[in-house]
């Protein structure tokens, strides 16, 4: 990695942005308006409404009417979130894209910060930085980037297999749309994960960096979130993570230096992060007979993607676990302690993720 002192664009770059909406009309205003505010490139908006049943499309149109900038496409039947986001990304002519959901908001200044970095580094293909959460108002942004990390994409795509997480969130990413182009969008095949796969592909084919001290973009949490669920998210989450990757390996990254000792790794970091959340999930009291269903498919999960899981610490302590809790014992400590002990885990992965853009390890194997 090449940590880089960042610098102001000398030019006006065009940036389209590319809007899916189903069900989100009341928060359209709010996201067009951060996107049509931005300073230092010039922006067109594309919304995508794909079939909604309340007034999204009316709330596009109106917002379509009050400013040139603003293109508008309904769908008469639902196509589903990856077909609509492929077809407004082929529709769409600037130099760099982005893909923003209709609930998620761009951070002031963010395409600048972005934008500046792709121009000055045309081995770059995909840019992305620190995405804030918020349920009701987003907090002030920081705007004024410290330094740019560029990884080569064979750097970038080691990091990732050895960690076996994704450190993008979304809205934050901006691609050279040559890069887009070539990669011919996102990938049905996973639903859930053809972000994932397509910054495994990027990385594949292009130099990936990042804007290090500011906030590129606002993710919106609240209930209607598609992926907002607790032990079956995570359950679908990883076995389409899984996926991505052999994906990847088969069909994309078989030329990678030690391939298979890459792909190996993935597997391995998959399996970790099974066995934790399932491991999580007892230390914080008994599990539901639902849950309990579940957290066990997480661990069937981790022993067929990665055999060896069967003898490892997180799997013992599963087991112990399990066993406790048949017996009627509750958790060695208590609830609030476990809860402040993995907040605390979180909190240090969070503070290295910020500051260097790659998500750390949850436990070991």
């Amino acid at each position: 990695m090449r940590r880089v002192s960042s610098k102001p664009s000398g030019s006006r770059p065009r940036v389209s942005v590319v809007v899916p909406c189903y069900r989100y009309g009341h928060f359209l205003p709010a996201c067009v308006r951060s996107i049509l505010g931005q300073e230092g490139v010039d922006v067109d908006v594309l919304i995508i409404d794909d079939a909604s049943p309340d007034d999204s499309a009316a709330v596009a149109r109106r917002l379509a009417d009050e400013d040139a900038r603003v293109r508008v496409m309904v769908h008469e039947v639902n196509r589903g979130h990856i077909a609509t986001y492929n077809e407004g990304l082929a529709a769409v002519h600037g130099e760099y894209v982005v893909l923003l959901s209709a609930d998620d908001l761009l951070a002031p200044r963010s395409l600048a910060n972005a934008t500046a970095l792709l121009d000055a580094q045309p081995d770059v293909g995909l840019v992305y930085g620190f995405t804030r959460s918020f349920s009701t108002e987003p907090p002030p942004a920081r705007t004024t980037p410290r330094s740019w990390s560029v990884w080569s994409g064979e750097e970038w795509l080691r990091l990732l297999c050895l960690r076996a997480s994704n450190p993008i969130s979304t809205p934050e990413v901006v691609m050279r749309a040559t890069t887009m182009r070539d990669l011919v969008g996102y990938d049905a095949r996973l639903p859930h994960a053809a972000d994932f796969l397509l910054w495994l592909r990027t990385a594949n084919r292009a130099a990936i960096g990042r804007v290090n001290g500011v906030d590129l973009a606002y993710y919106r949490v609240h209930g209607a979130n598609m992926h907002m669920e607790r032990y079956p998210g995570a359950l679908r989450d990883l076995t389409e993570r899984k996926r991505a990757f052999d994906i990847l390996f088969e069909e994309d990254g078989a030329h990678l230096p030690d391939a298979a000792a890459l792909r190996e790794a993935a597997d391995r970091g998959v399996a970790r992060e099974a066995l934790v959340v399932a491991c999580r999930a007892y230390r914080r009291g008994r599990p539901s007979d639902e849950e309990a269903e579940v957290l066990a498919r997480l661990v069937e999960l981790a022993e067929q993607i990665w055999p060896p899981s069967r003898g490892s610490r997180l799997r013992r302590s599963y087991d112990a676990q399990v066993a406790r809790a048949d017996r009627g014992k509750g958790p060695l400590l208590p609830r609030r302690l476990a809860e402040l002990r993995d907040r605390g885990i979180d909190h240090l992965r969070w503070r290295r993720f910020r500051r260097s853009g790659i998500d750390g390890a949850l436990g070991w194997l």
